[in-house]
């Protein structure tokens, strides 16, 4: 018998083989803890090789919102897999991407009506980013190529996305000479920001083809909330001086803050939206850029130079849009809304106890996004590792320990979560 352990503890070949030809993401490799080898998921678990299985709290980076596995996104997808994996979007088209863009249409808000595909919610932003500043070139504008965007964003990866990040709060600050110059300012949450951001706007105007944000939440930067005030100023400064608003909702966007669309607790739309992670469940990468019939109709011209001169390979994937549309069948059939209001009052409930341990800066809930802020942490890994010891995983950053579960998880699951949370911190200093 213990040899059978000891060969169950082992890893499997796959991963001892494979292991040293990857590159591993946001990792130093020569220091960083190895990551477990996973063999299933279904609904909240993750299932290790080794037979142990982890709660997930983090729904892989936001994207499994109905859970792993889920059924009737399974379906959609095997039978899509029969009839057409995938065919190029370059002169061609098929059903299941023009019906996703119009179930999208129809659900956004105000007149955010054509739908651009990509495979990443990074290159969703360089589109939109792309889309804003040929607006300006085509309407004969060529000045209008720098973006406002604000401390604590993160928008993603590439280089253009990086561009309108915060480096200094961030991750790129190592790119600052490879990167364009924008105008990255705080967010008017007060009346006082609000005045500086429209001093500059009323300055510079004319070189601005868009402002940008991550609405309600700005997820990768630190999980940093503001109100739904914050939207209602930008877009009221975005009409006064003629500028483009681009609302980041690749995190927000499905339910994850609430509502199916952060922008909605606003009330007000943007000229342009980004869309990703939760658009597939979880289950295979799609992103999505919609604009406006504004911004869509200086495009629109006999000048074929006025085109958009973008298109991802897997653009509009088949078996992506399959999976999105499914997707979308859940949030109509489904009590998904109502689930997260019970992950918040849930979350609200389980975390509490942080807010009185030494260490901890803050605890704040926003639908299915619960966050425990540190004073510091000082080693990842080390915190890491103590999850998986509580039988969860949870992946913190920076000093931000979070939460953002599927909208489906089951209570009992969920309480395992905020325990393990309140377990750890209290750890930390103990």
């Amino acid at each position: 018998m213990a040899g059978d352990t000891s060969k169950k503890d082992e890893p499997p070949d796959w991963y001892a083989a494979g292991l040293e030809h990857v590159w591993l993401p946001y990792a130093q490799m020569k220091t960083a803890a190895a990551p477990l080898p996973v063999v299933r998921t279904q609904g909240s678990h993750i299932v290790l090789a080794d037979g142990r299985v982890l709660i997930d709290g983090i729904a892989s980076w936001w994207t499994a919102c109905h859970g792993y596995n889920q059924p009737h996104i399974r379906h959609a997808v095997a039978k899509q897999l029969k009839q057409m994996p995938h065919v190029m979007f370059g002169g061609l088209a098929h059903e299941p991407a023009l019906t996703l863009a119009r179930r999208l249409a129809a659900l956004l808000p105000g007149d955010l009506s054509r739908v651009f595909f990509s495979d990443s919610g990074s290159v969703a932003v360089e589109v939109a980013l792309k889309m804003a500043a040929q607006y300006w070139i085509n309407r004969g504008v060529k000045r209008r190529s720098q973006f406002v965007a604000f401390k604590g964003g993160y928008h993603g990866d590439t280089t253009g996305a990086m561009a309108v990040s915060d480096a200094e709060g961030g991750m790129h600050a190592l790119f600052a000479g490879l990167l364009p110059q924008h105008h990255i300012v705080d967010l008017p949450e007060d009346d006082g920001e609000a005045a500086a951001l429209d001093k500059l706007l009323a300055e510079r105007s004319d070189t601005i083809a868009a402002i940008i944000v991550e609405p309600l939440v700005q997820g990768a930067g630190g999980m940093k909330f503001h109100d739904a005030a914050v939207l209602k100023r930008l877009r009221v400064l975005a009409d006064k001086y003629d500028t483009l608003l681009i609302f980041d909702e690749v995190f927000t966007g499905f339910g994850r803050t609430g509502t199916l669309f952060a922008c909605e607790a606003a009330g007000v739309a943007p000229d342009i939206i980004a869309l990703s992670k939760a658009l597939t469940g979880g289950t295979l990468p799609l992103a999505a850029t919609v604009a406006t019939q504004k911004v869509f109709d200086v495009f629109w011209s006999d000048d074929p130079k006025k085109a958009l001169m973008h298109g991802p390979s897997y653009m509009a994937n088949a078996l992506g849009c399959a999976a999105a549309n499914a997707s979308l069948d859940l949030f109509e059939s489904e009590p998904r809304l109502q689930q997260v209001a019970a992950i918040a009052s849930a979350l609200l409930q389980g975390l509490a106890p942080c807010r009185s341990m030494p260490g901890v800066k803050d605890v704040r809930v926003k639908g299915a996004i619960g966050v425990v802020e540190m004073e510091h942490i000082d080693d990842l890994d080390a915190l890491r590792a103590r999850f998986v010891e509580q039988g969860v995983f949870v992946r913190p950053f920076g000093n931000i320990i979070y939460l953002t579960p599927a909208f489906t998880i089951a209570p009992d699951e969920l309480k395992t979560l905020t325990d393990a949370v309140v377990n750890v911190v209290r750890s930390i200093n103990s």
